[in-house]
């Protein structure tokens, strides 16, 4: 196939999309709020993003003179030398500064596409822009878990998506998925390929034609009612970019998940995603009025955006957590709230982790959590306060008198100590109010105030935080997160005994520098989300990421046997889709399979998520007999 084949139009912008006035909404919406967006995403998102690793170009931790430095001057930490992280990984992880790994290099041949000759044929008259070239298919063969991007630095992939399209409407994607069903094409669905559960890492035995569905230019502001303060955007829209249209309104989602600068609104949907404001705004399902699912057999949308009704099953929750296993989410409709006049963070210190625990507890039967509160333990705290650069001789004696404040005044072992970083929005009456609550209930626990410079830093250094895997990455350190669900009564001990399983685990198998860390991030009536970090110097193991996934495995068999959840928001994905069936019982199987048929019966939405897929291709076949 020629080249000018494979990429059709790729070099022209997409046609004009009309606003769909035809919608029973719009007598009651301001049409001029309909809005295109220019995203943080181009068609060719390699020129902005990094091809092998986390987040934008420009933007890493890096080594000069032996000294750890980050640049990226969207962050607090851009042009920084960082002495005291670098003295903390030397010691923590046992590595040496002075003999990285090489830069992975681009590769310069990739695995031949499938073709569906029929398929390509009529794909050539949609007027849907897509592409064959090997760069643009290998970057959407992975999301962000620790294996994808090992595969992705080793060039270890055997299998990659055949063809990457770019519908820029709901309309373009039904005739694309149309097409895909008719010829028996695979379709993957892409948004900002942040997933670290596996579940856009391109299926490895898959024989038929794949087609990765990119969603990044299906991005608008369809329409917007300040009096019922919803909205309807399309899928593809990135989180800082649905908030930056929202916010020129006085607007806002308040939907911050870590992956907030990259991640997608159809893929919050997908995954049942949650953000570290949702205390104020609410989980995904609490923000969605409704969506829209194209999928193999139709299109299924709740034909009514009153605040609740009671109809039946809700099939808004067939599509959250579906995982692109169903159907592509096209169009969302969200409520908002107006941007709230103040915006206060805070920081906590507590002698220990239980009583950390205590607080939250307490916090939480109470209801009073402000929009973030979020406990470190003394491993992450210790981190955090690495990542500050050099003072002057006077910011070294504060740092001194602090320390010696809480040594000698308030009688705190500092092995032992952890951090609550907060932040308040709302009125200033309410913000004032919710803060002397919080500070009373921390004062029963032995808590107090740290300031808001330190609640500040903590809460955006958290999209920094990110970036350290891939410098890991260069010294033979693998580094990954996982979290959970449990219930309140289990929650210190579930903490404690995965660290404790996290560590029994590496002295097995001789590891001596290693990271096991966690923090509670969202709080409920009945319990809490708990984020753990593990990270290890690998440059003795022989599989590496075959021991990671295996002491991982090792742990979250801990957390299940200790009343935790397979997931609190990351999702299944391929990687947790062995305990999927134990989570949701046999029955519980039979019925996803039943709605799967009957939206997807040829199985073209093969993305292998939450029930593996030879298991799935098994107990399909057995139910034919």
């Amino acid at each position: 196939m020629a080249e000018e084949e494979k990429n059709l139009n790729l070099s022209n912008s997409a046609a004009p999309r009309p606003l769909d006035t035809t919608n029973s909404d719009m007598t009651s919406l301001d049409q001029r709020l309909f809005m295109d967006v220019k995203g943080v995403l181009p068609v060719k998102r390699q020129e902005v993003l990094k091809w092998f690793g986390w987040g934008y170009k420009d933007s890493e931790f890096y080594v000069k003179d032996d000294v750890i430095c980050f640049r990226g001057d969207r962050y607090p930490l851009d042009d920084c030398s960082l002495p005291y992280f670098t003295e903390w990984v030397k010691k923590k992880l046992g590595i040496n500064l002075s003999d990285p790994l090489p830069t992975p290099s681009l590769p310069q041949t990739f695995p031949k596409p499938t073709d569906n000759s029929k398929f390509l044929e009529e794909l050539k008259t949609a007027n849907i822009l897509y592409s064959q070239e090997g760069l643009d298919r290998l970057i959407r063969c992975h999301g962000q878990a620790l294996h994808d991007i090992f595969y992705l630095r080793y060039n270890k992939f055997k299998r990659i998506p055949d063809i990457v399209t770019w519908p820029c409407n709901h309309d373009e994607v039904k005739k694309l998925v149309t097409l895909a069903h008719k010829h028996n094409v695979v379709v993957l669905p892409y948004g900002g390929g942040t997933s670290v559960s596996g579940s856009i890492t391109c299926p490895q035995d898959e024989i038929r034609m794949i087609c990765v569905l990119d969603t990044s230019q299906m991005n608008r502001m369809l329409w917007l009612s300040k009096e019922n303060l919803t909205a309807c955007f399309e899928a593809g829209i990135v989180g800082q970019d649905l908030e930056k249209v929202l916010n020129s309104e006085d607007l806002t989602l308040g939907h911050e998940p870590d992956s907030y600068e990259f991640s997608t609104l159809g893929g919050w949907v997908a995954t049942r995603a949650s953000g570290m404001k949702k205390n104020t705004y609410g989980n995904i399902e609490d923000l969605v009025v409704s969506v829209k699912l194209v999928a193999p057999s139709g299109v299924l949308e709740r034909q009514c955006n009153a605040p609740r009704i009671s109809c039946g099953p809700d099939f808004n929750h067939i599509v959250m957590g579906s995982e692109g296993t169903m159907g592509v989410v096209t169009e969302v409709v969200i409520k908002v709230r107006p941007l709230p006049p103040i915006k206060r963070y805070g920081s906590l210190l507590f002698p220990d982790f239980e009583s950390g625990v205590k607080f939250m507890r307490e916090v939480a039967r109470r209801r009073c959590q402000p929009a973030s509160v979020r406990l470190i333990d003394n491993e992450q705290f210790i981190m955090g306060q690495t990542l500050k650069p050099t003072k002057a001789w006077l910011g070294e004696f504060v740092d001194y008198c602090k320390k010696a404040y809480l040594t000698t005044v308030k009688g705190i072992d500092l092995t032992r100590l952890c951090a609550v970083t907060l932040l308040f929005e709302g009125e200033q009456k309410d913000v004032d109010r919710q803060e002397a609550v919080i500070l009373d209930i921390a004062k029963k626990f032995k808590g107090f105030s740290m300031g808001d410079k330190n609640g500040e830093r903590g809460y955006i250094l958290t999209f920094v935080i990110a970036y350290i895997r891939d410098l890991g990455l260069q010294y033979d350190v693998l580094a990954e997160s996982f979290e959970t669900s449990v219930p309140w009564d289990r929650c210190y001990t579930l903490c404690c005994n995965v660290k404790r399983r996290l560590e029994t685990e590496c002295q097995k198998r001789n590891i001596n520098y290693f990271l096991a860390s966690c923090r509670v991030t969202q709080t409920y009536d009945a319990g809490a989300c708990v984020y753990f970090y593990f990270a290890f110097h690998c440059a003795d193991c022989s599989n590496p990421v075959e021991t990671y996934e295996i002491i991982e495995a090792i742990a979250r068999n801990e957390i299940l046997s200790l009343g935790g959840s397979i997931s609190h928001h990351h999702g299944v994905g391929k990687i947790r889709s062995q305990w999927y069936g134990t989570t949701v019982t046999d029955t519980g199987i039979e019925l996803y399979k039943a709605t799967k048929h009957q939206l997807d019966p040829k199985n073209i939405f093969a993305a292998g998520n939450l029930l593996p897929e030879k298991l799935f291709n098994l107990m399909t076949a057995r139910a034919k007999l």
